[in-house]
Parts: structure tokens; C-alpha cells; sequence
């Protein structure tokens, strides 16, 4: 691959009478097409005219040319090149076994903590006084992220039990609150946003439970949806914690409540062990396997995600399926379709309590993380510009023509359950005859 710093000093010596910013915008509007291309940079520029707007109009064409085949106005993002090889993750073949594990005094006779000695009984055990005083002294980089599978932190949480999901703004809401059980995931997804939001080096596991259940009954809003699976997996270490058992029998109590865990993986036997509620659905975020295989490592195969839908489904618990983020590159259509159509060819549609649907989107800082970390994913590559809120995002065009796809081959297999949109704005629900009748029950 085309190095960064050799592209700079390419476009420094060619274009020397640019200032800092020109040289920054070509450098990296070069660094993307030869990327993306997997051609020698120095092929790209085919007029080397010391006009810096036609230089730049030549390559923002190359790196845009969906958009500017249709004449889209687009508002690209062209940060300076800073991508470090230490920087890059190493993804290995290891089973998820944390070197240190930190716990606060007030969690040192836990339940939490004794299952993760039983776990991982070579791991060294560490007591803190607490979480706040432990990263007063450690800090947080691309490196430490990088190695958080390797520390998990056990603490009794005091204030931040539940909150409402943070819409962005501009975007429909759909009144969903988080129930915050952890932060952090022992999962790599390279799209993530807890790679730019994480300020901890490992992974945070509550030991305290049992106090949630008693915040929630001043917390409840009736006709509320209510989840586990923003900040942490849902189920990634349930077959450790033990978590999901508690959940259901508590939430059963509260029928008002639809209750969701949210997963990448296939740890449901405690579910299936469990009485179901009628109020709680498993759900689980899908893909084609191929953008599994190079975007979520060390997740549930889709095969393995459909199959523990299916237990659910047999052990009597409605299901729910998330298409989120919906990634665009050549050949999505068919695959995404396939996803679809291997989805209601083993659950059946009455069993589907909703399906969401969202395009990749990101903020602006989390650009520059994800070619770090991931300097060969081709994630990226796709015609992303500042959208309507800020973040990375593909054209509406673009987004309106992905969601009526996905919308119609939905349709095709079923015509009772629910669909929504997830972060996006009035506009493209209207241009994709949704409304937002919000039928969780």
C-alpha cells in the first residue's frame, strides 16, 4: 500500500508553492484514490497545473465520481494524514483471556468477581480503590484500546444505571433508553464508535446488578424500549455473567416495558434455559458474512447469529433483527439480499418483532481512528461526506436508493413486521414511505 508519508513528500515536492492546508487536502484526497484503487500514487495526478482548484476538482472527481456524476453538492472531509503502524491492531486467533482484572473494594466479595476467578484463574487480580482513582494515573491512547481485551475492570457502578439513547440531532427519534449494564466489548468491529468514545483502558463489568432493578422503578417510563446492547455487547459474556436470567424475570414484572438485548453473538443458553416473556425480544445485529469476516472479528459467524435466533424463537421469545451499519460497496445488493432472504428462510415473520435499518455514518474523529487501527480496511473507501449532522455519511441519494432495496426484499418476506430507520432525518423517512408509528407491542 501507498504510504502516507511518502505521498506527502510527493506532494511537497511537487506542488511547493502550495501552503500547508493545500498540500494537506491533495495529500490526502491521493492517499484515498491510490488506496482504494491499489494504484501508485503518482499515476493519479495527470496535470500538474499549480491552479490548486483545478488539481483539486481533478481529484475530488476521481475520489467522488458517483456524486459528481449527478452533480450532488458534496461537503468533503479531508483531515491531515496521521496514520502510525503502531498504531494498527493485531488481530490474533487467541481466546478472550484478560491478563489483569481490577476491582474496586466495594466489589471484592461479588458474585461478578468470583465467576471471572473461576473464568480466568490465571489472570492476576487487582484491587483498586476505584475506577476514577485507577485513571487518574493510566492513560488513554490507540494503544491501550487496542489491548483492552487484555483488562477488565469490576466495579459497583453508583450513578449511571440507564439514559436515553443519544439521537443525533436532526434525526427521527425513536425514544429508546439504555440500560447501561457495562462499558466496553471484547468484539473488533472497525466501524465501532466506542473505538473514539472509550476513555478506559479495558473493558467495565458492574458487579452490582441487583441495584439496577432498584433504580429502574423510579427510572420507568411506561411504553418504553429499553436496551443493553449500546455501550457492550448484550450477550458476549453471558455465558461468564449469567446476566440475562435476572433481566427477563425482572422485566417479565413490567409489561409496559419491551426490553431488548442487542448481540453479535450466539450466547443464548441461559435465554433458552429461561421462561420467555412476552415483553422481551433478542435481537442481533446482521451482516453479510463476507463484511463479517473483514469488519467483526472475533464475533458470531451469521450462520452461528441465525441459528441462536432460532432457539430463541423454539424456547417461545419474539426476535429482532438490526441492518446497522448497511455498508455500500460493489456487489452489496446481492449480499445483503441474500442475508435477508437466509433470515426469513429460517425465522418466520410473525416471530420478527421489528427490524431497523441504518447506513454507516460516523463522526469526524472517528475517521482518523479507524485508519489507524484498521489501515487496510477498505471500510472507508465508499463516497463519504459531512452529512446533515456532522458525521461521515454516504450521499442521500446513495442512502434513500439502500434503504428502498433493503425496504422492498423485507417487504417481499413479510408484511407484519416493523421497520424503521435509525439516525436519519424526516427527509429520507418520507422519501422511503416510512412513518414513524413507533408499534413496539
Amino acid at each position: 500500500m501507498n504510504s502516507p508519508d511518502e505521498i506527502k513528500k510527493y506532494v511537497a515536492e511537487k506542488f511547493n508553492r502550495f501552503g500547508i492546508n493545500k498540500k494537506r487536502e491533495i495529500s490526502r484526497l491521493l492517499y484515498e484514490i491510490s488506496k482504494r484503487d491499489k494504484a501508485p500514487y503518482h499515476e493519479i495526478i495527470t496535470d500538474f497545473d499549480c491552479n490548486f482548484l483545478k488539481v483539486k476538482k481533478e481529484l475530488l472527481k476521481k475520489r467522488f465520481p458517483q456524486a459528481c456524476a449527478v452533480k450532488e453538492k458534496i461537503n468533503p472531509y479531508l483531515p491531515a494524514l496521521s496514520i502510525k503502524s503502531e498504531n494498527r491492531i493485531n488481530i490474533d486467533k487467541n481466546k478472550l483471556y484478560p491478563e489483569k482484572i481490577y476491582f474496586d473494594k466495594k466489589s471484592a466479595g461479588s458474585q461478578v468477581l468470583n465467576k471471572f476467578k473461576k473464568f480466568y484463574p490465571d489472570s492476576n487480580f487487582i484491587e483498586i480503590p476505584s475506577l476514577k482513582e485507577y485513571l487518574k494515573h493510566s492513560k488513554v491512547s490507540i494503544k491501550t484500546y487496542n489491548t483492552r481485551r487484555k483488562k477488565f475492570f469490576i466495579i459497583k457502578e453508583k450513578f449511571d444505571f440507564f439514559r436515553k439513547c443519544p439521537c443525533t440531532k436532526g434525526c427521527m427519534c425513536c425514544n429508546y433508553h439504555i440500560f447501561n449494564l457495562g462499558f466496553g466489548c471484547p468484539y473488533e468491529c472497525t466501524y465501532c464508535y466506542l473505538q473514539e468514545y472509550t476513555n478506559t483502558p479495558g473493558i467495565i463489568i458492574p458487579s452490582n446488578i441487583e441495584e439496577y432493578f432498584e433504580n429502574f422503578k423510579e427510572y420507568k417510563k411506561n411504553f418504553t424500549r429499553i436496551g443493553t446492547g449500546e455501550f457492550a455487547d448484550s450477550l458476549a459474556l453471558e455465558n461468564m455473567l449469567e446476566f440475562s436470567p435476572m433481566i427477563i424475570n425482572f422485566f417479565r414484572k413490567y409489561p409496559e416495558i419491551i426490553f431488548e438485548f442487542k448481540t453479535k453473538s450466539n450466547n443464548v443458553e441461559n435465554i433458552i434455559k429461561t421462561a420467555p416473556a412476552q415483553n422481551v425480544v433478542i435481537a442481533w445485529s446482521l451482516n453479510p458474512q463476507s463484511f463479517i469476516d473483514k469488519n467483526e472479528f472475533y464475533s458470531a459467524t451469521l450462520f452461528q447469529r441465525i441459528e441462536a435466533a432460532k432457539k430463541c424463537v423454539e424456547a417461545g421469545y419474539k426476535v429482532a433483527f438490526h441492518f446497522d451499519p448497511v455498508v455500500c460497496y460493489e456487489g452489496w445488493d446481492k449480499e445483503y439480499h441474500e442475508v435477508i432472504d437466509i433470515l426469513f428462510d429460517n425465522i418466520k415473520a410473525e416471530f420478527v418483532k421489528w427490524i431497523s435499518l441504518g447506513t454507516f455514518r460516523f463522526s469526524r474523529n472517528l475517521k482518523k481512528i479507524i485508519e489507524n487501527r484498521f489501515s487496510e480496511s477498505e471500510i472507508l473507501d465508499g463516497e463519504l461526506v459531512i452529512g446533515f449532522d456532522g458525521k461521515l455519511r454516504y450521499l442521500d441519494s446513495v442512502r434513500i436508493n439502500i434503504y428502498k432495496n433493503m425496504i422492498s426484499w423485507i417487504k417481499n418476506r413479510t408484511t407484519c413486521t416493523f421497520i424503521y430507520l435509525c439516525m436519519e432525518n424526516k427527509n429520507v423517512w418520507k422519501e422511503c414511505s416510512l412513518q414513524a408509528e413507533w408499534r413496539w407491542k
